[in-house]
């Protein structure tokens, strides 16, 4: 069963501007069955997972393009960065938009550096993520960045339909992998070993030269345990019994793999006194939760992970509001060294949307309180939110709005 993805209309837009369209994201998120739906009948799907097919790609480009001509769909490309060159020089002897679509999955860190120096002007780049709950409503189609405008919460709440708290932490549980997310019988456990034991083997010890799994297996459960929370790395490289130098390069992977995000905090000219770490966060909740062996999603809700695992899927839930339009997601937090805190800064056309996340059902205007540290930014401030778990959107002050997490 396929479901539409929201990228679907920027994917094709931006294939009719630029000659080559490259997808990325993390294993399994279904970044193939998404670009194979909605090539055009004569599109060639070559993948260089076929070995004879990569050979053939890594000894002789030229004959490689030989054999296979656009439009054209390379799957796996990060296996054979060399044909970047001859890519091209096929697009500046062609000059035809959508000529090459690419995929490109997290794992070979160099690749980016050269696309960006290959195809500079000539790419765009998009990434993918697990489903979305729009998407899995069949709204995906809809979706729109997400802003805490009273438009916008109107729409997002009328289509939205209902969240019980049983449902979201199942969702939550489970996460947004398709082979998940779409199949109620697949069974969660047997998954996640599979995609990790692929993962560690593929592209960690293949194409990112980590020699020591087992360690980077602790160290990926230790970044689960963690989600949520402000990036300490001294104590990360402590408690996962490695050299500070090794956890931010291992870091580094788990954030190009497609495994975490990094939310930057908020700069401001007029203050120095704000916090410059950023904040981690997993981007699939199933996988974080099975890292940290939770085994239902009655004990993830009733455990001490709840509120953290409940505030990365609601983050994770608006940055694929974003990423899946094709727009940069523009995002940060605020934290000043007075522990005034606010969760998610939205900045748009310069104006500063502040949100909190929040595991209740009866939040109050004490719950906002930090957003008045925003008055002493030069930045105008527009309406803020705190995305709990309320049935309905309701006022919490002029400016501030509760939101229900099915609105996401």
């Amino acid at each position: 069963m396929y479901l539409p993805r929201t990228l679907e209309r920027f994917a094709l837009s931006a294939s009719q501007q630029f000659p080559a369209l490259l997808v990325t994201g993390a294993r399994q998120v279904g970044k193939t069955t998404f670009l194979r739906h909605v090539s055009e009948a004569e599109r060639v799907y070559v993948t260089l997972d076929d070995p004879l097919v990569l050979d053939l790609a890594r000894r002789d480009a030229a004959l490689f393009f030989q054999r296979f001509r656009p439009p054209l769909l390379i799957d796996e490309i990060q296996y054979a960065p060399g044909l970047l060159p001859y890519i091209k020089m096929e697009v500046d002897r062609e000059r035809r938009p959508g000529a090459f679509w690419l995929i490109r999955r997290g794992g070979q860190f160099q690749m980016m550096r050269g696309v960006s120096e290959s195809l500079a002007g000539r790419v765009a780049v998009v990434s993918l993520l697990g489903f979305s709950r729009r998407e899995l409503l069949g709204r995906g189609g809809e979706d729109r960045p997400f802003l805490p405008t009273a438009e916008e919460l109107s729409e997002r709440e009328r289509t939205g339909g209902r969240l019980p708290l049983r449902e979201l932490y199942r969702l939550i549980w489970r996460g947004s992998f398709p082979a998940i997310a779409l199949n109620e019988e697949m069974d969660r456990d047997l998954f996640f070993s599979s995609y990790l034991q692929t993962y560690l083997q593929r592209d960690v010890r293949d194409l990112a030269k980590v020699g020591d799994e087992m360690a980077f297996l602790r160290f990926l459960r230790i970044a689960a345990a963690r989600t949520g929370q402000l990036l300490n790395l001294a104590q990360f490289a402590r408690d996962a019994d490695i050299a500070t130098n090794t956890a931010k390069n291992w870091l580094s992977i788990l954030q190009a793999s497609g495994m975490i995000y990094l939310l930057e905090p908020y700069h401001s000219n007029l203050s120095k006194r704000l916090i410059k770490r950023p904040k981690l966060y997993f981007l699939d909740t199933g996988l974080a939760a099975y890292l940290t062996e939770w085994s239902s999603p009655e004990t993830l809700e009733a455990g001490a992970m709840s509120g953290a695992i409940l505030e990365s899927w609601m983050l994770t839930e608006v940055i694929k509001s974003y990423w899946h339009q094709g727009r940069r997601a523009p995002f940060y937090y605020y934290r000043d060294k007075d522990g005034q805190e606010i969760d998610l800064l939205i900045v748009q056309d310069g104006v500063i949307h502040p949100m909190e996340f929040k595991r209740t059902a009866s939040p109050t205007p004490t719950d906002v309180r930090h957003f008045r540290a925003l008055e002493k930014l030069s930045a105008p401030v527009g309406p803020g939110g705190v995305i709990c778990l309320v049935e309905q959107s309701l006022p919490l002050s002029e400016s501030v709005t509760a939101i229900p997490a099915a609105a996401l």
